[in-house]
């Protein structure tokens, strides 16, 4: 019986794979294949090694990643853009987060950041 429920329940899962939940729970169980490079990138972010933070990311994006780690890649990497002062590259960015994710938002102490908050904004509201 156990081995029916599971070849039913895999089948369902199969079945579900063209549509959102389907994918959503795809990748949740499959990790992308940039999953190591982002991880990479984001803790270097942290740490304040800027330029190698951003070869991550942007390895990470072009190895490929979920729909939610290529907006959180872009979205650090316009972080690192604005604070470098390279505006056009910043607002790129957001624009390139904003295009996977529209509903994509800082959270509040990036939004309140004094460089890129406005810059954010500023690009959200134009789309």
């Amino acid at each position: 019986m156990t081995r029916s429920l599971l070849a039913a329940a895999l089948a369902l899962a199969l079945a579900a794979c063209g549509t959102e939940p389907g994918r959503k729970l795809q990748e949740l169980l499959q990790p992308s294949k940039g999953q190591a490079a982002l991880d990479e990138g984001l803790r270097q972010y942290e740490d304040g090694a800027y330029a190698e933070s951003a070869k991550n990311l942007q390895g990470a994006i072009d190895q490929g990643l979920t729909d939610a780690q290529r907006a959180e890649a872009h979205k650090h990497l316009a972080f690192i853009h604005c604070a470098s002062t390279r505006e056009r590259q910043c607002r790129d960015e957001f624009r390139k987060a904003l295009a996977v994710d529209p509903a994509l938002d800082l959270a509040p102490a990036e939004a309140g950041h004094p460089i890129w908050g406005p810059v954010f904004r500023s690009v959200k509201a134009a789309r």
